[in-house]
């Protein structure tokens, strides 16, 4: 599976951002075997990811894109086009931005620093809606998409504000006939849609600028679907025909639908608009982090783990490195349960929230690679990954806003707690249980945790603790760097046992969890360094050694099944009541 993936009085959390982010800076964190010593952190040292050098991402990226590249391509459009880039921050496989370019004669690319995503607060319990960490990965991705843009004849128009305030005062400035965006799923990303929309309604466009007078007198939105593997126009039924079954929308899918190829480039994007730029004060700056408001905090923990480079040459890199340099494809499905270091898993998924890579690129990659190298079940498994990612996103438009509603797109009610200390807990990763605290800790020191390490925490918070999972979703919503609402809510309901299938309702035993994927400690003692002196075989089971547990586990784990069906019949009646 993918990674995880009435309200109280505000919990205000800390949270850290790397003492010296690199220059450049998975949801689908795609591993039961441990990876290899080369590829584990050093004690005390972070590892960027990707670790090649930017020149090589850029050289990287140049050959992706000449690959994508067509001189055969022609615009009939007329006018300006302003393209609104949201969660799409790349310039390979964009049909917003070409969609844009096709109907102009000239484009301007716009990105609004919305207020209320960089500095507004989560839905119910108030956290920091965008965390430092990520906030540093995105302001890395607008930088990274400038660069790209202006390689291809345009350049990137940043203003601080509303975009239903924003793009309505551009388009009349600039005299365009449409917005171009890519279409969100989820309640708030829609509620700007439509003001947006409402807002360049009135909007006349009277003279200037490159208008074509047979156009409406007032810009359209255009939305373009382009966040999924699968285009939703191919899917073999409705969205509200979706399956309520993961196994059975991959086989319909898979066997009735294909992927579209990524979208070609032209050889050249521009020009930009010849007028009206001044009047909105040009260009515009990529914002700092101080300038949002966020803070930076030096800590220990921030020099470790891994620094996740953002923007798309280094997500193309990525996929360079981990598919062709390192050839670590053809091993996925065994190592994508792994939780220390770089490479047990493809961690595509930071690049792929922020939009800054294309899933179809993947795939593409994916069959280019089973061509030259070899097709086996690893290679195929990030496709299903892929494919998990797809039905969120789609489950999220069937159901709306019950996947952030406590009873989940079912209306499972249960009694559950909101205890503010035990939460606290967790969230600082002091709950006396290495295995949770270490994969806390890796959370708000990197804005990262393992597939694995996200269904462990999220069991222990919402079957062990009985805490309200809407407070996990959301501290998760603060700190990932891979962070969508459609895949984090999604995950989280399946783990809560309230998501859209009931079948998906497990219990984690935290002893057999760390039996099997940390069996010599090697994880939770580089996450608390007090264990490393520790045998290997006590790291996970440090008794007084370590910090006191927090709380009793529900069940003795030592006799559980691995990963077990919940038993609805041990379940506290205090606890679930279905």
């Amino acid at each position: 599976m993918l990674h995880f993936l009435s309200p109280s009085s505000p919990l205000r959390p800390r949270f850290l951002l790397f003492s010296n982010p690199p220059a450049n800076l998975s949801f689908l964190a795609m591993s039961a075997a441990a990876p290899s010593s080369s590829s584990r952190p050093v004690r005390g040292a972070a590892v960027p990811v990707p670790s090649i050098g930017a020149d090589e991402a850029g050289a990287v990226a140049e050959e992706a894109f000449k690959r994508h590249t067509s001189p055969n391509l022609r615009r009939s459009g007329a006018g300006v086009a302003v393209v609104w880039f949201r969660n799409d921050l790349r310039v390979l496989d964009n049909d917003a931005l070409l969609r844009a370019w096709a109907s102009s004669e000239a484009v301007l690319p716009v990105y609004c620093v919305d207020p209320r995503v960089f500095a507004g607060n989560t839905h119910y319990f108030g956290f920091p809606k965008t965390g430092a960490l990520r906030a540093q990965f995105l302001i890395e991705c607008l930088g990274d998409l400038k660069q790209n843009l202006r390689k291809k004849g345009l350049d990137l128009l940043v203003q601080h504000g509303k975009p239903e305030e924003i793009l309505p005062a551009i388009a009349k400035s600039v005299g365009a006939h449409s917005v171009y965006a890519h279409k969100e799923t989820c309640s708030e990303e829609i509620l700007v849609e439509h003001l947006v929309s409402k807002g360049l309604e009135r909007v006349v466009i009277t003279q200037g600028g490159a208008s074509d007078q047979r156009k409406p007198p007032s810009p359209k939105l255009q939305l373009i679907w382009g966040t999924t593997m699968y285009h939703i126009d191919d899917l073999p039924f409705t969205v509200n025909n979706l399956p309520d079954v993961y196994t059975q929308f991959r086989k319909a899918v898979e066997s009735k639908s294909s992927v579209r190829n990524c979208s070609k480039l032209p050889p050249s994007l521009g020009p930009p608009p010849s007028s009206g730029l001044d009047e909105i004060g040009g260009w515009g700056t990529i914002p700092r982090l101080e300038s949002l408001g966020l803070n930076v905090t030096k800590a220990g923990l921030s020099e470790k783990g891994m620094h996740f480079i953002g923007g798309e040459n280094a997500a193309l890199g990525r996929v360079h490195e981990y598919f062709w340099k390192k050839d670590q494809l053809k091993v996925y499905k065994e190592t994508r349960n792994g939780m220390l270091g770089p490479d047990y898993s493809t961690k595509f998924s930071p690049w792929l929230a922020s939009g800054s890579l294309s899933p179809r690129y993947i795939c593409e990659e994916v069959k280019r690679y089973e061509k030259q190298r070899v097709a086996n079940d690893s290679t195929y498994w990030v496709l299903f990954e892929l494919i998990w990612r797809d039905y969120f996103r789609f489950l999220s438009k069937k159901y709306g806003n019950s996947i952030f509603h406590i009873g989940g797109p079912r209306k499972v009610i249960s009694k559950w707690s909101q205890d503010q200390a035990l939460f606290e807990s967790w969230r600082d990763g002091r709950t006396g249980y290495p295995l949770i605290d270490a994969n806390m800790r890796e959370l708000s020191a990197t804005g990262f945790m393992s597939n694995r390490g996200r269904q462990i925490v999220c069991s222990f918070l919402v079957r062990d603790m009985g805490i309200d999972w809407r407070m996990g979703a959301e501290w998760f919503e603060t700190c990932l760097l891979d962070y969508d609402p459609a895949s984090n809510y999604g995950n989280w309901t399946y783990g809560a046992g309230v998501g859209n299938d009931p079948r998906e309702d497990r219990y984690f035993s935290i002893p057999k969890q760390a039996k099997t994927y940390d069996p010599e400690g090697e994880y939770v003692a580089y996450w608390l360094p007090e264990l490393r002196s520790l045998v290997k075989e006590r790291r996970n089971f440090p008794g007084a050694s370590y910090i006191r547990q927090i709380i009793p586990l529900k069940f003795d784990g030592g006799h559980q099944k691995k990963d077990q069906q919940f038993n609805r019949q041990r379940r506290p009646n205090h606890m679930y009541r279905r």
